[in-house]
């Protein structure tokens, strides 16, 4: 099969069709793989992420927009303004399908406008519209007024940056139908680099099959397997928020900063508490079966949020726990006003909770904030800071360049707890100790979704072993994800189907719509092959190769709850098996993995 991407040259307004060959396809499968092999070959070596030489990839994969489950999402990659290296981000909603019904599996955003635009595919054919009476909007505002433009009140897709992306934020978020992100690298500021403040697709062009009897009857099978697993029921009724009072329950919900591991106002900002007082409906992405989505509304003394999706499991940690904050209607309003000025929910959370610990310290003070009194739990504060990270003002300037970089301002870079200069997620590695590796080792930073040993901890998916244990177990599911996950994000589909299908569901998937004779094995392998490529890119840019988790985390025991007592040190043992089993040193693949992946054009980077 082939791909069709559209090259947008911003600088020039001009557009420009390119071709993804068969063979091409097949070695990069498309989204993630596809976005990180054009990335390496045309984005050159160190250049400024915010200037005119990087460059976005929006891409679908193979199976996006199929009757295949949970299909309905894209991949967007480029060089990140926030760690410098490789970026990239995953979102669901409704964009990916319409951007493929538009005639086209993917854009490239290539040069710099000089002035705001947005970007139009409609039935294939390409349009570049001025938009500087929507730079500065939210993208709330944004979605309907383009809508309006180009009549479709119905159907269609818009993606888009906020106010936080066009003052190049490091924690913007590109976002789509509203309420859908792709969060975290930053890659939003990019976008606003290029001034380019949305896309608009829309089309009847949907995607064919080779054998399209053959790939209906297995995407039914697919959908029977995941409509009937426990998993999905749970997601259904309570969303992603359902993993509040698991997690905590086991002592591994970060709480101010990963100063502690329980939350004591957890089941009051779950999901099933979201659920019993706020849920107007469950909801979900184009073609799907489990909606996870909750759409909420909610008025009380102190906040009227209007209608809109709820915040996720990450977005509730990450603003909540992360921040001391245990107020559910202050954290539908924190997440309404960070979508609608796009700015990612996880970096904004853990920038705040480092600026909080910061506060606590006495490293940051009144005089800094503006007056602002970043005290554990202030949601008040929280909410302030968003407008002024959005609009880098004040304070929210030093907010908008991210968690290491607040830290090292304020001199305590130790406060800032990451990997790869990303902040990390929503699960403590000291009290699941397959996050070690998971965090450590995810070639953009952070990386809950690069692999999801939660999945074993306690979704006994594929089997149950004990979050607490610490052995090579856990460095091989680490592995076997990895490259099962970027596999999901190439062809591209929802990681939700990892809990009910694995590899083969897949390869019996991919046979039939591409006509490619693959197998099971091939496909791992394929996976391996980019998850490798993709860690190339880091060793061309000489910068954060070597696998390492926070010395906080290492150092510093829990101080209370189940998993009190326990640190990360095991991490530098698990890593080191799992650079042998990978076959790399100190973080770097051996010339002989590249050969034996096929990657041998990258060797002369070792």
């Amino acid at each position: 099969m082939e791909l069709k991407l559209l090259r947008v040259d911003l600088s020039k307004g001009s557009f420009k069709d390119h071709v993804i060959k068969d063979e091409e396809v097949r070695k990069w499968l498309g989204g993630r793989g596809l976005g990180a092999y054009l990335a390496f070959k045309e984005i050159p070596k160190g250049i400024d992420p915010l200037g005119p030489k990087n460059k976005i990839y929006i891409l679908t994969g193979p199976i996006t927009g199929t009757q295949f489950p949970e299909s309905g999402r894209y991949h967007v990659i480029g060089k990140s303004p926030q760690s410098g290296i490789l970026g990239d981000s995953n979102s669901g909603g409704n964009f990916g399908p319409w951007l493929r019904f538009s005639g086209y599996d993917g854009i490239v955003m290539e040069g710099m406008g000089a002035k705001p635009q947005y970007l139009s595919i409609v039935e294939g054919k390409p349009k570049l519209h001025d938009a500087s009476h929507l730079w500065g909007k939210g993208l709330v505002h944004t979605d309907n007024k383009i809508r309006k433009e180009m009549s479709a009140e119905k159907g269609g897709s818009v993606l888009g940056i906020g106010p936080a992306g066009e003052n190049m934020a490091n924690v913007a978020a590109i976002m789509n139908d509203k309420w859908r992100a792709a969060g975290r690298t930053g890659l939003a500021a990019v976008l606003g680099s290029k001034k380019l403040k949305a896309v608009f697709v829309k089309g009847t062009k949907h995607p064919e099959a080779v054998d399209k009897e053959a790939f209906s009857k297995v995407a039914k099978e697919k959908h029977e397997k995941v409509k009937n697993h426990g998993v999905t029921e749970a997601l259904t009724t309570y969303g992603t928020a359902v993993l509040v009072n698991m997690v905590n329950n086991i002592g591994a919900w970060p709480t101010r900063n990963f100063s502690a591991a329980v939350f004591e106002k957890a089941d009051e900002i779950s999901g099933e508490t979201l659920a019993e007082k706020y849920l107007i409906k469950p909801v979900g992405c184009w073609g799907c079966i489990i909606k996870c989505g909750r759409l909420v509304r909610a008025k009380t003394e102190n906040y009227d949020i209007p209608e809109h999706e709820s915040p996720e499991y990450e977005t509730i940690w990450a603003n909540g726990a992360n921040c001391g904050i245990g107020d559910l209607p202050a954290l539908l309003k924190i997440n309404y006003l960070l979508n609608d000025m796009g700015m990612d929910t996880i970096s904004y959370g853990n920038v705040l909770g480092t600026a909080m610990e910061l506060f606590e310290k006495g490293k940051i003070t009144t005089e800094d904030t503006g007056g602002l009194e970043l005290t554990w739990g202030n949601a008040d504060a929280a909410i302030e800071l968003i407008w002024r990270t959005a609009h880098r003002d004040g304070f929210g300037d030093d907010l908008a360049k991210g968690t290491l970089a607040l830290a090292e301002k304020y001199g305590d870079p130790e406060a800032a707890i990451t990997t790869r200069g990303m902040g990390l997620a929503a699960y403590d590695p000291r009290a699941m100790k397959g996050f070690a590796v998971a965090y450590a080792t995810s070639n953009r930073g952070e990386g809950h979704l690069r692999s999801y040993p939660v999945t074993w901890a306690l979704l006994g998916i594929p089997k149950s072993i004990d979050p607490l244990k610490e052995n090579g177990e856990k460095v091989d599911l680490n592995i076997y994800q990895q490259n099962l996950f970027i596999v999901i994000d190439s062809v591209v589909c929802c990681k939700f189907n990892g809990f009910s299908l694995d590899h083969t569901d897949i390869t019996d998937a991919l046979a039939p719509f591409t006509g490619w004779n693959i197998t099971p094995d091939e496909l791992m392998e394929t996976g391996e092959r980019l998850y490798n490529m993709e860690r190339m890119f880091s060793v061309r840019e000489g910068k954060y190769i070597k696998d390492e988790l926070p010395k906080r985390l290492i150092e510093t025991p829990i101080p209370e709850g189940p998993a009190k007592g326990h640190t990360a040190a095991h991490a530098d043992k698990m890593i080191k098996e799992f650079w042998e089993k990978r076959g790399w040193v100190e973080g770097k693949p051996k010339k002989e993995t590249l050969e034996r992946l096929a990657l041998g054009e990258f060797t002369q980077y070792l």
